[in-house]
């Protein structure tokens, strides 16, 4: 047995076995082409009329539910900056069981969760149907395309293992 192998199996892995690579600084011309279609695919979600606020509240339940600490960091900055709530922020991984977020805003993120976890057939299709009743064509793409765009930042995040680190007072 290899010494990564009984690592894995002891729980004790070798110090070079435990460091993650930084794919984004690894590949940059791939993480660069990734970035440039994050930036349309904001364009496309404010041409569909999606508030920055709404963008930010995809960004941060799709996170939550993908467990990615450096996203969440960074889309709750983003959230505060463009005027979310703190208290809608708060209560976001129970927002089917408060009054604070609009049809529109619930439509969207059950249709952002059923894109997260599409092995789920009967909420994809329950949420798509509720986003049929108050999105239109194009905010029902741009919502799908904001969650998989962040669905995929998420994971370059996850398995680089990107730190969060303390933001210095502002």
């Amino acid at each position: 047995m290899s010494d990564v192998v009984s690592g894995v199996v002891s729980g004790v892995l070798p110090e070079q076995t435990r460091q993650r690579v930084f794919i984004d600084k690894q590949s940059p011309q791939a993480y660069r082409a990734f970035r440039e279609s994050a930036a349309v695919v904001r364009t496309v979600a404010a041409d569909a009329g999606l508030e920055r606020t709404l963008v930010e509240l995809i960004n941060l339940r799709v996170s939550q539910i993908n467990g990615c600490a450096y996203c969440l960091s960074t889309h709750t900055r983003a959230a505060l900056q463009a005027g979310e709530d703190t208290r809608r922020l708060g209560v976001l991984p129970a927002w089917r069981d408060t009054e604070l977020f609009t049809p529109r805003e619930r439509a969207a993120l059950a249709l952002a969760e059923a894109t997260t976890s599409p092995a789920d057939a009967i909420a994809q299709e329950d949420a798509y149907a509720c986003a049929r009743a108050v999105l239109t064509d194009d905010e029902i793409s741009a919502v799908i395309w904001v969650a998989i765009t962040i669905n995929a930042f998420n994971r370059v995040s996850i398995l680089s293992k990107h730190p969060v680190r303390p933001h210095p007072a502002s």
